[in-house]
């Protein structure tokens, strides 16, 4: 008698967003999976889960020097340090955090960002990911002007959270952009973002979660457990929470103390954090060090069958 593995058959799936133009790296799209994580004896996974390259607007003080180290100068000038993500390594991506337009943080006004990011746009032609500075009366200022100066490039703007939402929701609305819709660890709040958010005529295919994840050692078995409850959800038909992910890998990860003992276990973290959240569901990948993001391509790869 041969036994034959259990397949499991869903009747829903995770919506496609698409972000980015015909620039050179074209569109990338996330999402469309019909089955759970790299499972593909279950169900179609269109597009492969890919790693973002985080830059700033300024210079990130409160980084640790081990990471700061892989950038050297090229962390004074956003252009250099996209050039560098682009030529040097290669990124499909780019995530811009506008971190220097808090009011603590160099309070930059929103004409000065949207010139940057427009800038590096057009300069760069990749598929680009703009996150404010999470102050949230600064970015209703500056996040919608951004979004204007980036009309039509199809990018993925955020945080739009509970309370916080409508500015941003409405701006990427009139200039065709998709949404990170931000819950606190929470799959009924990630549930109600998304319904609010859609009820102000964002297509729900135009919405990507943050789910806010933890690192490795700090909270990523709750997170994980969290993003697993929101995909069987999604995947039983709710499609309210059938949307992709993103976890800003970097931001939690390089928080570790573990991860500044040596550069090489901070390496680890980030790529080791990203390993795990991939099974869990994430489609985006925000990460900062190119040693991790490396490691996490080729990882990736072997998990797409390439």
């Amino acid at each position: 008698m041969v036994l034959q593995p259990a397949v499991e058959k869903w009747s829903g799936k995770i919506a496609e967003v698409a972000i980015g133009n015909a620039g050179p790296a074209g569109i990338i799209k996330v999402g469309g999976q019909e089955t759970l994580p790299f499972l593909f004896s279950e169900g179609k996974i269109p597009n492969a889960p890919f790693a973002a390259f985080e830059i700033w607007d300024v210079n990130p003080a409160d980084w640790p020097q081990e990471l700061k180290t892989a950038w050297g100068e090229s962390l004074k000038d956003p252009f250099a340090w996209a050039e560098a993500c682009v030529n040097k390594y290669k990124a499909q991506a780019l995530c811009l955090r506008l971190a220097g337009s808090h009011p603590d943080y160099g309070n930059r006004s929103a004409a000065d960002e949207a010139k940057l990011a427009s800038g590096l746009a057009q300069k760069f032609g990749l598929p680009m990911i703009v996150i404010g500075s999470g102050d949230k009366e600064k970015d209703n200022a500056v996040l919608p002007a951004v979004s204007e100066a980036l009309k039509g490039r199809q990018c993925l703007i955020g945080c739009a959270t509970q309370d916080n939402y409508k500015t941003l929701t409405a701006a990427c609305l009139a200039d065709g952009h998709s949404i990170i819709a931000e819950s606190p660890i929470d799959i009924n709040i990630a549930k109600q973002l998304n319904i609010l958010i859609s009820d102000m005529g964002l297509p729900l295919e135009r919405i990507v979660i943050d789910p806010t994840t933890g690192a490795l050692g700090y909270g990523l078995e709750y997170a994980y457990s969290i993003m697993e409850r929101a995909r069987l959800a999604a995947l039983s038909g709710d499609k309210t929470v059938a949307s992709p992910f993103i976890c800003f890998v970097g931001l939690e990860a390089w928080k570790a103390k573990e991860a500044k003992v040596s550069l090489e276990q901070g390496i680890i973290w980030e790529a080791m954090t990203a390993a795990a959240l991939l099974q869990a569901g994430a489609d985006i990948l925000v990460m900062r060090h190119p040693a991790a993001i490396e490691k996490v391509k080729k990882h990736i790869e072997n998990l797409m069958g390439k």
